[in-house]
């Protein structure tokens, strides 16, 4: 007898552990040990003691610190992804349930009728009208028994949707606040522009006051003026092409903040910005604190679940139930001993054919977990990728606009010079107009570089994981 009950024994957990789903163990990622070098690029080391979420305060501007509070507060975004969350939460509960007794109640009370002519259940004896009550009270309770872990798994695979749902509000999270950032700073580019094109009309405008003044004292010809004239206008023409591209960064931001675009306005203001140094640990501690890469990682754990759930199908169910009451015709009589009645019993079912249905489901459920396995490879291989261009950008950046520092300067001297040598006869005052154009394509290509400089920022701040 201790014989046979080891071999059923052993059986058992055989079965258990062919049902069971596969060990979870995330796929290994080749990552290296640090970013390639970059000429000048020396990565900060992370601040983990620091407050985490407020990245935007590295930038030192209020006003985003204001836009950046107002998104994460009012962002129907943000809203839906927390909604979400919280019915990844409840679904834990939901399949967690199982895992325990289920427990009802019921009660009636009616008067029926039953027909006479209702089919015989003995030959020997005939049927009759009868019009009686009925009133009854039960107690049920029902139990499936998790031998093969299908409702565990189940419940393992909730609990990393969960899980992935807490990396999903994370991610949504600072999508959302690197978007405010970028419409913010592309806003204030094209501020730094506008004031650039301001000056530059003003400018233009001192020099359409001399080349006017200078014909008509006979000097020139009026050759001079309609060429200003036509530089004016074209400066003029790009100020409101900059103006339209304005308003849609801000109608942008509008939108991300959850405000009404007509209510909402940003006032200009052309101060030049300085990008702060962003933490870069790394590669390893960088995917760590990505939140999509959690969120593909946890994918991966909930679809590995899911091959369990499927595997369980091909083993028997096991559903034990009770049930209890008083079942009475007289309401004076419910509680008498007689009208009790109960119930136990046991039901297994065993799948014996069906058509491949349950091969079919745990080759869907595999194939789920390899496409999960793909999908993280994929944001992982992305995330390096990100990261090493927001580095590689950030330092040709700083050259550019170093280089485009030095022809803004060699342009205004050039336009000093041109001006010189018209006032003096020596040259045309087309060699104005090519000097006064080039040092205005100089100004705004300063501004650019330095908008640019800004993005990167914000984008090597959302590769790295943007929490730190």
């Amino acid at each position: 007898m201790s014989w046979r009950r080891a071999c059923i024994a052993s059986l058992a957990a055989a079965l258990v552990a062919c049902a069971a789903p596969p060990a979870y163990q995330p796929p290994q990622v080749e990552v290296p040990a640090d970013w390639k070098p970059a000429e000048g690029w020396r990565p900060a080391r992370p601040d983990d003691a620091a407050v985490r979420g407020a990245w935007w305060q590295l930038f030192g501007d209020p006003q985003l610190d204001a836009l950046e509070a107002q998104a994460l507060q009012e962002s129907p975004t943000l809203a839906a992804a927390a909604a979400r969350l919280a019915q990844a939460r409840s679904a834990v509960d939901v399949q967690n349930a199982g895992l325990f007794p289920q427990v009802s109640a019921g009660a009636r009370g009616l008067r029926q009728q039953i027909s006479a002519n209702r089919p015989l259940t003995n030959y020997s004896s005939s049927n009759f009208q009868t019009v009686q009550n009925e009133f009854a009270l039960t107690l049920g309770v029902s139990y499936e028994a998790d031998l093969w872990a299908r409702i565990r798994s189940a419940v393992e695979a909730a609990r990393a949707g969960a899980e992935q749902s807490v990396a999903d509000f994370q991610n949504a999270r600072l999508v959302l606040t690197t978007d405010v950032a970028n419409a913010y700073f592309n806003l204030r580019e094209t501020d730094i522009e506008l004031d650039v094109l301001d000056q530059s009309i003003a400018l233009q405008r001192r020099a359409m006051d001399l080349a006017t003044a200078r014909h008509e004292l006979g000097a020139t010809s009026g050759l001079d003026v309609a060429q200003q004239q036509a530089l004016l206008d074209q400066t003029m023409t790009q100020v409101e092409v900059l103006r339209r591209q304005r308003s849609q960064f801000e109608t942008a931001l509008a939108a991300l903040t959850g405000r009404p675009a007509p209510a909402f306005t940003v006032a200009p203001e052309a101060r030049p910005r300085t990008p702060p140094a962003v933490p870069v640990a790394i590669p390893s501690e960088v995917l760590q604190r990505r939140p999509d890469v959690a969120s593909a990682e946890r994918a991966m754990a909930a679809a590995n679940a899911q091959i369990g759930v499927a595997r369980a199908a091909y083993y028997p169910s096991l559903m034990l139930s009770t049930v209890g009451g008083i079942d009475s015709r007289l309401l004076s009589t419910v509680f008498d001993a007689p009208s009790l009645v109960w119930s136990l019993g046991l039901a297994v079912t065993q799948p014996l054919f069906d058509a491949g249905r349950t091969d079919a489901n745990v080759a869907i459920a595999q194939a789920g977990y390899q496409l999960a396995v793909a999908n993280y490879r994929r944001t992982v291989l992305t995330a390096l990728q990100e990261v090493q261009d927001g580095l590689n950008g950030s330092v040709a950046l700083d050259r550019a606009v170093a280089q485009a520092r030095q022809a803004e300067r060699s342009a205004e001297r050039v336009l000093q010079l041109a001006n010189d040598r018209y006032e003096g006869g020596a040259a045309s005052y087309l060699e104005v107009i090519t000097a006064q154009q080039a040092l205005l394509n100089g100004q705004r290509q300063v501004a650019q570089l330095l908008g640019q400089r800004m993005l990167v920022s914000v984008f090597l701040v959302k590769a790295v994981g943007g929490e730190w």
